[in-house]
């Protein structure tokens, strides 16, 4: 493809206004999500470790339900964001709208297939007897709320693509603060319990989902998108996402296989293994928030044909990423006597958790890197690299997690195994952002 002639390459302290300008209001947005899943680890620990056990595996099977997905606001936010590069703003929302209508229809798939498997997947999934029917119950009923998530993400997509991460921030805290405010009153308020926390987790996705497509959809009205389904269309952006779909399956299938270790070493194990694994997907959302505005100023750049802002801005992210996950791995070694109460009373689960939370606070300088580079590929559309670069990490992965309680270690082995995991990404994404491969430039790859 022909490159318009380059020009000059913004200065840094050009790059830093964009970077910070969609970082900021997405490091919000994304900090909200983990903390729905911390607010009900949270409310529902004080009702008893079997309870909060129980959380853990439904939590890990509901977001792996849902993250499987998450090409629906990485695909959408780099195709349009190549297109606001390209100047084309109604075929950047007619691209999301392909995206959202997609998401309609994954959605309702992953409900009809999650309702009669809940305790099939309980079970498969190693909890213990005592946490089963926990699990069971806020498996079941959190599903419903999965279109919901789904149109979320796509939604999302289609405004980090536009360049706007201020409205999914308004809308994450607003769904958070609901969400909060519903499980309080349903776990406590009316009595229901583990049930009372699923069902203020689903309202609240399902008004966050309609508040995006109010949004969307007066955009789409505004620019004369058709808001119509376009079977092509939605034909494409599955397609698109095949790749990205590969990548973060191979990456929950870490996830999975992690608790499933940690469920099988027994419940105070998973409980601690719960409340890390928290903490470790909101430092992860934190550092997400640099890659999310890689893949807008990315896809934007090359759309624009413009590959040495691309590169500049690349080299400038992984600078932030690495001071990003310093600064979060300080805050989790500082700040753990105040944070560890709030999630649990039991003193062996205090005990376990300590000593793996500081292999999760070690890695974060290496995480801060793998973000960002995962952000500029995505940003590329460089999805078949990123998806054969995790079935490798997971190649490696599975083993080494696998043989932890065979050897006789504990969680904060299993902890050093997903240090693992996170330095053969490291060694991947850097030679794929070495080599200038990604860098395809025009509205299109």
């Amino acid at each position: 493809m022909t490159e318009a002639p380059a020009t000059p390459p913004p200065s840094r302290r050009r790059h830093d206004r964009e970077i910070i300008a969609l970082a900021v209001p997405a490091f919000g947005a994304l900090v909200a999500e983990p903390l729905f899943v911390m607010v009900d680890s949270a409310i529902v620990g004080h009702l008893g470790t079997p309870q909060l056990a129980g959380l853990g595996v439904a939590a890990a099977l509901l977001t792996t339900a849902v993250s499987v997905f998450v090409f629906l606001a990485y695909a959408t936010t780099a195709a349009v964001a190549r297109r606001v590069g390209a100047g084309d703003l109604p075929a950047a929302i007619r691209q999301g709208m392909d995206g959202i209508w997609l998401a309609l229809l994954l959605g309702a798939a992953v409900v009809a297939v999650a309702l009669p498997t809940a305790p099939w997947l309980v079970e498969a999934f190693g909890a213990s007897d005592t946490a089963a029917p926990y699990a069971t119950t806020y498996l079941r009923i959190s599903s419903l709320g999965i279109p919901a998530m789904l149109v979320v993400l796509a939604a999302t997509g289609v405004l980090r693509g536009l360049q706007d991460t201020r409205t999914p921030l308004y809308v994450a805290v607003g769904g958070f603060a609901a969400n909060g405010v519903l499980n309080v009153v349903l776990v406590y308020g009316a009595g229901l319990g583990i049930a009372g926390s699923a069902w203020g987790t689903v309202i609240a996705q399902a008004a966050m989902a309609f508040v995006y497509l109010v949004v969307v959809i007066r955009g789409a009205r505004r620019h004369g998108a058709s808001l119509r389904p376009d079977a092509a269309g939605i034909r494409a952006s599955a397609h698109a996402g095949v790749p990205l779909l590969v990548r973060t399956l191979s990456l929950r299938s870490v996830l999975m296989i992690a608790t499933a270790v940690a469920a099988r070493l027994g419940d105070t194990d998973i409980a601690a293994h719960q409340i890390i694994l928290s903490l470790w997907s909101l430092a992860s959302f934190a550092l997400d928030a640099i890659a999310i505005a890689g893949q807008a100023i990315i896809g934007r750049y090359l759309g624009a044909n413009d590959s040495d802002g691309a590169r500049e801005a690349c080299r400038r992210m992984v600078q932030w990423g690495i001071a990003a996950g310093l600064v979060i791995g300080v805050l989790i070694v500082l700040t753990r006597p105040l944070f560890i109460p709030l999630f649990t009373g039991d003193t062996s689960v205090r005990e376990t958790l300590l000593p793996a939370l500081l292999v999760v606070a070690l890695t974060q300088p290496f995480a801060g890197v793998v973000y960002v580079l995962d952000g500029v590929l995505m940003g590329a559309g460089d999805g078949r690299y990123l998806a054969w670069a995790m079935l490798l990490t997971l190649a490696v992965f599975a083993p080494a997690a696998l043989l932890v309680p065979a050897f006789g270690g504990g969680l904060t082995a299993l902890w050093w195994t997903m240090a693992l995991m996170m330095v053969i990404r490291l060694a991947t994404l850097w030679l794929r952002a070495r080599s200038g491969r990604w860098i395809v430039t025009g509205a299109t790859r």
